[in-house]
Protein backbone atom coordinates (compact mmCIF):
# COMPACT_ATOMS: atom_id res chain seq x y z
CA UNK A 1 0.00 0.00 0.00
CA UNK A 2 1.56 3.30 -1.32
CA UNK A 3 1.59 6.64 0.55
CA UNK A 4 -0.13 9.10 -2.07
CA UNK A 5 0.86 12.63 -2.15
CA UNK A 6 -0.61 15.28 -4.31
CA UNK A 7 0.03 17.35 -6.68
CA UNK A 8 -0.59 20.66 -5.80
CA UNK A 9 0.32 24.11 -8.15
CA UNK A 10 1.07 23.14 -11.50
CA UNK A 11 4.08 25.90 -12.91
CA UNK A 12 3.30 29.05 -13.61
CA UNK A 13 1.74 29.00 -17.51
CA UNK A 14 4.06 31.09 -19.96
CA UNK A 15 4.28 31.50 -23.44
CA UNK A 16 7.08 29.35 -24.32
CA UNK A 17 7.57 25.63 -23.79
CA UNK A 18 7.56 24.75 -20.12
CA UNK A 19 10.45 23.81 -17.77
CA UNK A 20 11.00 22.70 -14.70
CA UNK A 21 11.78 25.06 -11.94
CA UNK A 22 14.49 24.16 -10.46
CA UNK A 23 14.83 24.19 -6.09
CA UNK A 24 10.88 25.40 -5.74
CA UNK A 25 9.63 24.14 -2.46
CA UNK A 26 6.39 21.78 -2.58
CA UNK A 27 3.05 22.70 -0.73
CA UNK A 28 2.02 19.89 1.72
CA UNK A 29 -1.61 19.35 1.93
CA UNK A 30 -1.55 16.87 4.99
CA UNK A 31 -5.19 15.64 4.95
CA UNK A 32 -5.44 12.52 6.55
CA UNK A 33 -6.65 9.02 4.40
CA UNK A 34 -8.64 7.13 7.23
CA UNK A 35 -9.20 4.41 3.88
CA UNK A 36 -5.74 3.92 3.19
CA UNK A 37 -4.33 5.03 6.83
CA UNK A 38 -2.36 7.73 4.93
CA UNK A 39 -1.49 11.44 4.71
CA UNK A 40 -2.14 13.19 1.72
CA UNK A 41 0.60 15.48 0.66
CA UNK A 42 0.99 18.12 -2.11
CA UNK A 43 1.28 16.96 -5.45
CA UNK A 44 3.32 20.21 -7.40
CA UNK A 45 5.60 22.70 -6.78
CA UNK A 46 4.97 26.16 -5.81
CA UNK A 47 4.40 28.58 -8.34
CA UNK A 48 3.58 32.07 -8.90
CA UNK A 49 -0.34 33.28 -9.26
CA UNK A 50 -2.13 31.64 -12.05
CA UNK A 51 -4.28 35.39 -12.39
CA UNK A 52 -3.44 36.28 -15.93
CA UNK A 53 -5.17 32.92 -16.91
CA UNK A 54 -9.16 34.56 -17.40
CA UNK A 55 -7.57 37.85 -19.22
CA UNK A 56 -9.75 36.75 -22.49
CA UNK A 57 -12.91 36.76 -20.67
CA UNK A 58 -12.97 40.45 -21.90
CA UNK A 59 -13.50 39.41 -25.34
CA UNK A 60 -16.95 37.60 -24.15
CA UNK A 61 -18.00 35.44 -26.71
CA UNK A 62 -15.85 37.17 -29.42
CA UNK A 63 -15.20 34.84 -32.35
CA UNK A 64 -11.58 33.74 -32.65
CA UNK A 65 -9.44 33.27 -35.93
CA UNK A 66 -7.45 30.03 -36.32
CA UNK A 67 -3.77 29.19 -35.09
CA UNK A 68 -1.31 29.78 -37.30
CA UNK A 69 0.03 26.11 -37.35
CA UNK A 70 -0.96 25.01 -41.02
CA UNK A 71 -2.26 21.98 -38.66
CA UNK A 72 -5.18 23.79 -37.43
CA UNK A 73 -5.75 26.53 -40.43
CA UNK A 74 -8.51 25.74 -41.67
CA UNK A 75 -7.72 25.10 -45.71
CA UNK A 76 -8.86 27.73 -48.47
CA UNK A 77 -10.79 24.67 -50.14
CA UNK A 78 -13.22 23.72 -47.21
CA UNK A 79 -13.76 27.70 -46.15
CA UNK A 80 -14.67 28.44 -49.15
CA UNK A 81 -18.03 27.10 -49.36
CA UNK A 82 -18.89 27.47 -45.48
CA UNK A 83 -21.76 25.62 -45.19
CA UNK A 84 -23.58 27.96 -47.77
CA UNK A 85 -26.44 26.30 -49.01
CA UNK A 86 -27.28 25.10 -52.30
CA UNK A 87 -22.93 24.99 -52.74
CA UNK A 88 -21.65 21.84 -54.05
CA UNK A 89 -19.05 21.92 -51.47
CA UNK A 90 -21.97 22.18 -48.80
CA UNK A 91 -22.81 18.36 -49.27
CA UNK A 92 -21.04 16.49 -47.44
CA UNK A 93 -20.09 19.55 -44.90
CA UNK A 94 -16.58 20.53 -43.84
CA UNK A 95 -14.93 16.70 -42.65
CA UNK A 96 -15.60 16.39 -38.93
CA UNK A 97 -12.14 15.03 -37.41
CA UNK A 98 -9.47 16.39 -39.32
CA UNK A 99 -7.50 19.12 -38.50
CA UNK A 100 -7.56 23.01 -39.85
CA UNK A 101 -11.42 21.80 -41.11
CA UNK A 102 -13.03 24.43 -39.49
CA UNK A 103 -12.49 28.13 -37.91
CA UNK A 104 -12.64 28.63 -34.35
CA UNK A 105 -15.01 31.09 -32.15
CA UNK A 106 -15.27 30.93 -28.26
CA UNK A 107 -17.56 32.01 -25.98
CA UNK A 108 -18.48 31.91 -22.32
CA UNK A 109 -20.53 30.60 -19.86
CA UNK A 110 -21.97 30.28 -16.11
CA UNK A 111 -23.92 27.73 -15.33
CA UNK A 112 -24.90 27.43 -11.30
CA UNK A 113 -25.50 23.93 -10.31
CA UNK A 114 -28.24 24.03 -7.22
CA UNK A 115 -27.39 22.94 -3.94
CA UNK A 116 -26.93 18.90 -3.88
CA UNK A 117 -25.66 15.72 -1.87
CA UNK A 118 -21.87 15.22 -2.91
CA UNK A 119 -20.70 11.67 -3.75
CA UNK A 120 -19.10 11.49 -0.32
CA UNK A 121 -22.26 12.45 1.68
CA UNK A 122 -21.76 15.98 2.13
CA UNK A 123 -24.27 18.48 1.54
CA UNK A 124 -23.24 21.39 -1.01
CA UNK A 125 -23.93 25.02 -1.93
CA UNK A 126 -24.90 26.36 -5.11
CA UNK A 127 -21.86 25.93 -7.06
CA UNK A 128 -20.98 28.57 -10.01
CA UNK A 129 -19.49 27.00 -13.09
CA UNK A 130 -16.96 29.70 -15.26
CA UNK A 131 -17.14 27.33 -18.96
CA UNK A 132 -15.24 28.63 -21.93
CA UNK A 133 -16.59 27.13 -25.32
CA UNK A 134 -14.29 26.86 -28.50
CA UNK A 135 -16.98 25.68 -31.40
CA UNK A 136 -16.62 25.25 -34.89
CA UNK A 137 -17.73 28.82 -36.99
CA UNK A 138 -19.76 28.96 -40.42
CA UNK A 139 -16.66 31.40 -42.14
CA UNK A 140 -14.32 33.38 -41.19
CA UNK A 141 -14.61 35.04 -37.74
CA UNK A 142 -15.65 37.85 -37.48
CA UNK A 143 -18.28 39.54 -34.43
CA UNK A 144 -21.42 37.87 -36.22
CA UNK A 145 -20.13 34.57 -38.15
CA UNK A 146 -22.62 32.07 -36.30
CA UNK A 147 -21.79 28.82 -35.83
CA UNK A 148 -21.23 26.06 -38.43
CA UNK A 149 -23.95 23.59 -39.24
CA UNK A 150 -24.33 20.86 -36.88
CA UNK A 151 -24.77 18.50 -34.72
CA UNK A 152 -21.10 18.24 -33.57
CA UNK A 153 -19.37 15.71 -31.03
CA UNK A 154 -18.91 17.83 -27.48
CA UNK A 155 -15.56 17.16 -25.54
CA UNK A 156 -15.52 18.47 -22.10
CA UNK A 157 -12.22 19.56 -20.87
CA UNK A 158 -10.78 19.56 -17.18
CA UNK A 159 -7.77 21.76 -16.41
CA UNK A 160 -5.31 21.07 -13.91
CA UNK A 161 -5.12 22.68 -10.49
CA UNK A 162 -5.19 26.51 -10.35
CA UNK A 163 -5.78 26.42 -13.88
CA UNK A 164 -8.26 27.65 -16.71
CA UNK A 165 -8.17 27.12 -20.18
CA UNK A 166 -5.31 29.52 -21.41
CA UNK A 167 -2.37 27.10 -21.21
CA UNK A 168 -4.16 25.08 -23.06
CA UNK A 169 -5.43 26.96 -26.32
CA UNK A 170 -3.54 25.42 -28.40
CA UNK A 171 -4.72 21.85 -27.91
CA UNK A 172 -8.72 23.02 -27.34
CA UNK A 173 -8.33 24.97 -30.47
CA UNK A 174 -7.25 22.35 -32.33
CA UNK A 175 -9.75 19.44 -31.43
CA UNK A 176 -12.42 22.43 -31.86
CA UNK A 177 -10.86 23.08 -35.64
CA UNK A 178 -11.75 19.32 -36.48
CA UNK A 179 -15.41 19.88 -35.69
CA UNK A 180 -15.43 19.38 -32.18
CA UNK A 181 -17.40 21.62 -29.61
CA UNK A 182 -14.90 21.47 -26.55
CA UNK A 183 -16.03 22.84 -23.17
CA UNK A 184 -13.33 23.54 -20.60
CA UNK A 185 -14.82 23.40 -16.96
CA UNK A 186 -13.63 25.90 -14.88
CA UNK A 187 -13.92 24.01 -11.07
CA UNK A 188 -14.88 26.64 -8.29
CA UNK A 189 -12.50 25.61 -5.85
CA UNK A 190 -9.19 24.78 -7.79
CA UNK A 191 -9.22 26.77 -11.20
CA UNK A 192 -6.99 29.85 -12.03
CA UNK A 193 -8.94 32.36 -10.00
CA UNK A 194 -9.22 30.33 -6.55
CA UNK A 195 -5.94 31.96 -5.75
CA UNK A 196 -5.10 30.97 -1.69
CA UNK A 197 -8.89 29.50 -1.67
CA UNK A 198 -7.34 26.71 -3.77
CA UNK A 199 -7.57 23.01 -2.32
CA UNK A 200 -7.55 19.56 -4.01
CA UNK A 201 -10.03 18.19 -1.43
CA UNK A 202 -12.68 19.38 -3.37
CA UNK A 203 -11.46 16.96 -6.43
CA UNK A 204 -14.46 14.25 -5.44
CA UNK A 205 -16.96 16.87 -6.58
CA UNK A 206 -15.82 17.61 -10.00
CA UNK A 207 -16.86 14.96 -11.78
CA UNK A 208 -20.43 16.07 -10.47
CA UNK A 209 -19.40 19.36 -12.32
CA UNK A 210 -18.84 17.50 -15.42
CA UNK A 211 -21.61 15.85 -15.98
CA UNK A 212 -23.61 18.89 -14.89
CA UNK A 213 -22.22 20.93 -17.54
CA UNK A 214 -22.75 18.58 -19.40
CA UNK A 215 -26.56 18.34 -19.26
CA UNK A 216 -26.91 22.04 -19.22
CA UNK A 217 -25.09 22.26 -22.53
CA UNK A 218 -27.01 19.60 -24.40
CA UNK A 219 -29.97 21.44 -22.95
CA UNK A 220 -28.71 24.28 -25.01
CA UNK A 221 -28.36 22.41 -28.27
CA UNK A 222 -31.99 21.05 -27.85
CA UNK A 223 -33.40 24.34 -27.92
CA UNK A 224 -34.72 25.48 -31.31
CA UNK A 225 -33.15 29.23 -30.97
CA UNK A 226 -29.81 30.22 -29.64
CA UNK A 227 -25.61 30.35 -30.42
CA UNK A 228 -25.69 26.38 -29.86
CA UNK A 229 -29.61 25.48 -30.65
CA UNK A 230 -28.83 21.93 -32.65
CA UNK A 231 -25.40 22.13 -32.20
CA UNK A 232 -24.26 18.98 -30.75
CA UNK A 233 -24.74 15.06 -31.31
CA UNK A 234 -26.01 14.09 -28.01
CA UNK A 235 -24.56 10.16 -28.84
CA UNK A 236 -20.99 11.39 -29.28
CA UNK A 237 -19.55 12.89 -25.94
CA UNK A 238 -16.24 12.48 -24.95
CA UNK A 239 -13.84 13.95 -21.77
CA UNK A 240 -10.59 14.67 -20.98
CA UNK A 241 -8.55 16.52 -18.22
CA UNK A 242 -4.45 17.19 -17.00
CA UNK A 243 -3.24 16.64 -13.82
CA UNK A 244 -5.64 17.05 -11.42
CA UNK A 245 -8.38 17.24 -14.15
CA UNK A 246 -7.06 13.61 -15.63
CA UNK A 247 -7.72 12.79 -12.13
CA UNK A 248 -11.29 14.25 -12.50
CA UNK A 249 -12.23 12.28 -15.57
CA UNK A 250 -10.28 8.97 -14.86
CA UNK A 251 -13.21 9.26 -11.91
CA UNK A 252 -15.90 9.66 -14.41
CA UNK A 253 -15.41 7.16 -16.75
CA UNK A 254 -13.41 3.96 -14.48
CA UNK A 255 -14.75 5.02 -10.56
CA UNK A 256 -18.06 3.42 -9.67
CA UNK A 257 -18.82 7.22 -7.58
CA UNK A 258 -18.83 9.37 -10.49
CA UNK A 259 -19.85 7.11 -13.84
CA UNK A 260 -21.61 9.53 -16.90
CA UNK A 261 -23.01 6.93 -19.39
CA UNK A 262 -23.53 9.30 -21.92
CA UNK A 263 -19.96 9.72 -22.16
CA UNK A 264 -18.07 7.36 -25.12
CA UNK A 265 -14.65 8.06 -24.87
CA UNK A 266 -11.62 9.56 -22.14
CA UNK A 267 -8.50 10.73 -22.22
CA UNK A 268 -6.42 11.29 -19.14
CA UNK A 269 -3.83 13.55 -19.76
CA UNK A 270 -1.20 12.70 -17.11
CA UNK A 271 -3.54 11.86 -14.41
CA UNK A 272 -4.05 9.44 -11.57
CA UNK A 273 -6.39 7.35 -9.34
CA UNK A 274 -7.24 9.57 -6.79
CA UNK A 275 -7.27 8.02 -3.42
CA UNK A 276 -10.12 10.38 -1.53
CA UNK A 277 -12.50 9.77 -4.44
CA UNK A 278 -15.18 7.46 -2.89
CA UNK A 279 -16.25 3.84 -4.92
CA UNK A 280 -13.76 1.78 -6.81
CA UNK A 281 -11.80 2.00 -9.87
CA UNK A 282 -12.75 -0.19 -12.94
CA UNK A 283 -15.01 -2.10 -11.44
CA UNK A 284 -16.96 -2.94 -14.63
CA UNK A 285 -15.51 -2.48 -18.29
CA UNK A 286 -14.70 1.44 -18.98
CA UNK A 287 -15.26 3.48 -22.11
CA UNK A 288 -12.34 3.25 -24.21
CA UNK A 289 -9.73 5.41 -22.55
CA UNK A 290 -6.34 6.96 -23.54
CA UNK A 291 -3.57 7.53 -21.31
CA UNK A 292 -0.70 10.17 -21.98
CA UNK A 293 2.49 10.31 -20.23
CA UNK A 294 5.76 11.83 -20.19
CA UNK A 295 8.47 9.65 -18.92
CA UNK A 296 10.33 12.57 -17.35
CA UNK A 297 7.25 13.89 -15.01
CA UNK A 298 8.30 14.41 -11.50
CA UNK A 299 4.89 15.74 -10.36
CA UNK A 300 2.24 12.93 -12.18
CA UNK A 301 4.71 9.97 -11.84
CA UNK A 302 4.93 7.47 -15.09
CA UNK A 303 3.56 4.45 -12.14
CA UNK A 304 0.43 6.45 -11.56
CA UNK A 305 -0.49 6.70 -15.31
CA UNK A 306 0.77 2.60 -16.03
CA UNK A 307 -1.17 1.85 -12.72
CA UNK A 308 -4.87 3.22 -14.65
CA UNK A 309 -3.45 1.40 -18.02
CA UNK A 310 -2.78 -1.63 -15.88
CA UNK A 311 -5.60 -1.27 -13.82
CA UNK A 312 -8.13 -1.21 -17.24
CA UNK A 313 -9.99 -4.09 -17.60
CA UNK A 314 -11.27 -3.47 -21.50
CA UNK A 315 -9.56 -4.09 -24.49
CA UNK A 316 -9.63 -1.23 -25.92
CA UNK A 317 -6.93 0.95 -23.72
CA UNK A 318 -4.11 2.93 -25.21
CA UNK A 319 -1.00 4.54 -23.39
CA UNK A 320 0.96 7.35 -24.81
CA UNK A 321 4.48 6.81 -23.50
CA UNK A 322 6.26 10.48 -24.43
CA UNK A 323 9.50 9.81 -24.03
CA UNK A 324 11.58 12.64 -21.68
CA UNK A 325 8.47 14.83 -21.35
CA UNK A 326 7.45 16.50 -18.40
CA UNK A 327 4.27 17.43 -16.48
CA UNK A 328 2.93 19.93 -18.89
CA UNK A 329 5.28 20.30 -21.60
CA UNK A 330 3.19 17.91 -24.05
CA UNK A 331 -0.14 20.09 -23.25
CA UNK A 332 1.17 23.63 -23.22
CA UNK A 333 2.15 26.05 -25.50
CA UNK A 334 4.36 24.43 -29.00
CA UNK A 335 6.40 21.51 -29.61
CA UNK A 336 6.81 17.89 -30.47
CA UNK A 337 5.57 16.56 -27.70
CA UNK A 338 2.20 18.79 -27.97
CA UNK A 339 1.83 17.97 -31.91
CA UNK A 340 1.58 14.02 -30.79
CA UNK A 341 -0.70 14.73 -28.36
CA UNK A 342 -2.82 16.40 -30.41
CA UNK A 343 -2.99 13.74 -33.03
CA UNK A 344 -3.18 10.99 -31.22
CA UNK A 345 -5.86 12.42 -29.42
CA UNK A 346 -7.89 13.66 -32.05
CA UNK A 347 -7.69 10.38 -33.81
CA UNK A 348 -8.69 8.52 -30.61
CA UNK A 349 -11.63 10.71 -29.98
CA UNK A 350 -12.36 9.80 -34.15
CA UNK A 351 -12.08 6.63 -33.45
CA UNK A 352 -14.33 5.89 -30.84
CA UNK A 353 -16.63 8.78 -30.57
CA UNK A 354 -17.42 9.35 -34.23
CA UNK A 355 -16.52 5.70 -35.23
CA UNK A 356 -14.60 6.21 -37.76
CA UNK A 357 -12.61 2.91 -38.63
CA UNK A 358 -9.88 4.36 -40.67
CA UNK A 359 -9.10 6.53 -37.11
CA UNK A 360 -7.35 3.32 -35.70
CA UNK A 361 -4.47 3.59 -38.27
CA UNK A 362 -4.37 7.14 -38.13
CA UNK A 363 -3.87 7.24 -33.88
CA UNK A 364 -1.01 4.11 -34.34
CA UNK A 365 0.64 6.45 -36.95
CA UNK A 366 0.07 9.84 -35.02
CA UNK A 367 1.31 8.30 -31.49
CA UNK A 368 4.50 6.09 -32.58
CA UNK A 369 7.16 9.06 -33.75
CA UNK A 370 10.84 7.73 -33.72
CA UNK A 371 12.56 9.62 -30.58
CA UNK A 372 9.38 10.93 -29.28
CA UNK A 373 6.94 8.70 -28.50
CA UNK A 374 5.29 5.63 -28.54
CA UNK A 375 1.62 4.37 -28.64
CA UNK A 376 0.60 0.98 -26.45
CA UNK A 377 -2.63 -0.73 -26.86
CA UNK A 378 -4.54 -3.20 -25.19
CA UNK A 379 -2.56 -3.87 -22.11
CA UNK A 380 0.46 -4.25 -24.44
CA UNK A 381 3.97 -2.71 -23.52
CA UNK A 382 7.27 -3.03 -21.75
CA UNK A 383 6.14 -0.12 -18.79
CA UNK A 384 7.97 0.54 -16.01
CA UNK A 385 5.31 0.74 -13.13
CA UNK A 386 7.55 2.32 -10.07
CA UNK A 387 5.86 4.97 -7.74
CA UNK A 388 3.02 6.79 -7.78
CA UNK A 389 3.15 9.78 -5.75
CA UNK A 390 0.08 11.16 -6.94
Amino acid sequence: MRAPAGRGRLPAFTTTAPRAAPGTARATRGTALAARGTALAARGIALAACCAALAACSALGAAAGPSSDPAVTPAAATRAAADRPGSPAAVPRHPVGRLGSFWVGTRWMTFTEPAHVGVTGAHLPPRKLLTQTFYPLKARPSATTPPARGPFPLLAFAPGFMQCGRPYSRLLRGWASAGYVVVVVNFPHSDCKAGSAATESDMVNQPGDMSYVITRVLALSRQRRGLFAGLIDPREVAVTGQSDGGDTVAALAANTCCGDRRVSAVAVLSGAEWPPMPGRYFARRPVPMLFAQGSADVINWPGCSVELYRGDPAYLRYYLDLFGASHTGPYWGSNQYERVVLRASLAFFDRFVLRQLAAGPAMRRAGDVRGVSVLFSHGAGRLSGGRCDN
